[in-house]
């Protein structure tokens, strides 16, 4: 059965640990995988990562940039490089592929979204292999994904794919970082991410990479919740794809759940970067969990961060744990004034539809009526 498979490679597997160099054998055995797939009747994307590390060993540097300007400058040098190798081993097989750089910015803006849907469709249809990495050159650090198991788990809801691949430098998810607990126990199956509440994973990547497994472990929640099965397990040897799609139980599994019914509601819950927070009394929490139901301003207890009307926020019960995600209607400074009041009172405390006289002697009506939700059920994803 044709699916949709969007495997990510990280730095620590696609180069050499020492010096930064490709690890060309691997990226052979890569490249080999995903045509062999292609041949299966699968629409496969890349997630790659190794832009950095091979500008890196280009320009002789020792050490991956800190500064974001000369992340910047080398990533420019080396995702040429690391695209002509891509292209000369995917030639030699006959798999036509194509390059997609991403920002944030992109996924943002639901024009842009709804676009690169499109691009990734066609490219799809047409049998191409799409190569993404973040556009690093341009990328700003507030609109950066941070790392590629982010990108990877938003492009996988993006395109609505069936399968996340996270191949790493690791077999499979542990209980604790079996090179450095020698007691550490090997995790084949998450349903429910609160499982992994103590696991010690630590946030460190490679030398030459940015991720650890807890941005894996994060990535695993964005697809999971968008309705992607995904697998961790070893990069180095990528033909592992195969038999885990033929059943063998290798890598970490995680169990997908119940995605937004609509791509409207996967952007809203995956693609913008939220500007806030609400929390919701117990009332709230129920009508919107249970109910269905839009979120009122009697339903909040309190406001937290600087945001515009139409800003993604989370929402969360008072202990602060996310719900879920919206668009919401009011200004964070207006949700403040009108935080737990009925909704018939807001017109009153926000001087909705005052007239007033003006300079130039005209009376004008200075605030349109408020909408009677905070957000609308239009406007709101659930993703606990």
């Amino acid at each position: 059965m044709s699916q949709t498979l969007v495997l990510k490679i990280g730095t620590s597997s696609l180069t050499q640990p020492d010096s930064g160099d490709l690890a060309l054998s691997t990226l052979a055995r890569l490249v080999e995988t995903l045509t062999q797939l292609r041949r299966q009747g699968h629409r496969l994307v890349l997630v790659s990562s190794g832009a950095v590390g091979v500008g890196c060993a280009r320009l002789g540097l020792s050490d991956r940039p800190r500064r974001l300007a000369t992340k910047q400058a080398v990533a420019a040098v080396g995702q040429g490089r690391l695209m002509r190798v891509y292209d000369d081993l995917f030639t030699s097989l006959q798999q036509p592929i194509a390059q997609i750089l991403l920002t944030r910015k992109d996924l943002v803006q639901r024009s842009s979204y709804v676009n690169a849907y499109n691009t990734f469709q066609e490219l799809l249809k047409l049998g191409v292999i799409p190569i993404v990495n973040e556009n690093d050159t341009i990328a700003t650090e507030e609109l950066k994904f941070g790392d590629n198991d982010t990108l990877s788990a938003l492009v996988a809801s993006l395109v609505e794919a069936d399968w996340l691949f996270l191949l790493t430098d690791v077999d499979r998810l542990y209980s604790a970082d079996p090179n450095r607990n020698p007691d550490a126990q090997p995790i084949k199956k998450v349903k429910h991410l609160n499982e992994l509440l103590n696991l010690e994973v630590g946030n460190a990547g490679s030398a030459w990479g940015t991720g650890g497994m807890q941005t894996k472990i994060a990535a695993a929640r964005i697809a999971s919740d968008s309705g992607v099965r995904t697998v961790i397990t070893a990069g180095k040897t990528p033909e592992n794809v195969l038999a885990i799609l033929e059943g063998a139980d290798i890598g970490t599994h995680f169990v997908p759940h119940a995605k937004p019914e609509n791509a409207r509601k996967r952007w809203i819950a995956f693609g913008l970067v939220p500007q806030g927070q609400l929390l919701l009394d117990a009332g709230a929490v129920t009508a919107i969990c249970q109910g269905g139901k839009s979120l009122l301003a009697a339903g909040l207890t309190a406001v937290r961060g600087k945001f515009q009307a139409n800003d993604a926020v989370i929402l969360c019960d008072e202990r602060g744990k996310e719900l879920g995600r919206g668009l919401v209607n009011y200004p964070s400074d207006d949700l403040e004034r009108i935080c737990g009041v009925q909704s018939e009172d807001i017109s009153r405390i926000l001087g909705d539809g005052e007239s007033r006289t003006l300079r130039d002697g005209e009376s004008r009506t200075l605030r349109e009526r408020s909408p009677d939700t905070v957000i609308h059920r239009d406007n709101l994803v659930l993703t606990r």
